[in-house]
């Protein structure tokens, strides 16, 4: 049987993204019999509905191809003016379209926010849950994950040193997987 396949989609595209840290510690605690991957959003030229009447770029139709194949999707996400950063948006806009083909449709989801701010980015994760909800992620309500205070986190090897971040993120993928199966059966 093969592995199930869960994508890691990050908003932030800074070369010391906090964001991308958390998500290669959870990739590295990915339980046996998942495969947790990043995949890249920030080549996606911003959604354009023409591009849809046409052909669309070959950006959108391989990165549609690929969130077709996923079993489920994490989402890492800072917080932009209270709100998802616009690549992360576009994301979930592009693989959503055309109508009726959004390919999102039906996997299990979770979001995990990570700011320097003591609210670990409440209002984006929230803003990319309304969106979720309409492109048919049925998302993880608990444990929610609000992670601030990062900037202190990792050592110089960007290896996550916080013990008790390091737990929770374990409880969180161990509550998240049980998400995943209750979602897939």
């Amino acid at each position: 049987m093969a592995n199930k396949k869960v994508g890691l989609f990050v908003g932030s595209l800074r070369k010391e993204s906090f964001n991308k840290k958390f998500a290669n510690y959870v990739k590295s605690i990915a339980p046996t019999g998942y495969d947790f991957e990043i995949i890249e959003i920030g080549h996606l030229p911003f959604y354009n509905e023409d591009f849809d009447t046409g052909t669309p770029p070959k950006e959108y139709v391989e990165f549609r191809e690929t969130v077709k194949g996923l079993d489920a999707v994490l989402f890492f996400t800072p917080e932009y003016n209270r709100s998802v950063p616009a690549v992360l948006k576009n994301a979930v806009d592009v693989a959503s379209r055309p109508y009726g083909k959004n390919v999102w449709d039906g996997k299990p989801g979770g979001v995990i926010s990570v700011s320097i701010g003591a609210i670990g980015g409440f209002g984006a994760n929230h803003h990319l849950r309304q969106s979720l909800v309409f492109v048919n992620v049925p998302t993880m309500a608990q444990p929610e994950a609000y992670i601030g205070g990062v900037a202190k986190m990792f050592d110089d090897d960007d290896k996550l040193t916080d013990e008790n971040t390091q737990k929770f993120l374990k409880d969180f993928v161990k509550a998240y997987i049980e998400w995943v199966e209750k979602i897939n059966g």
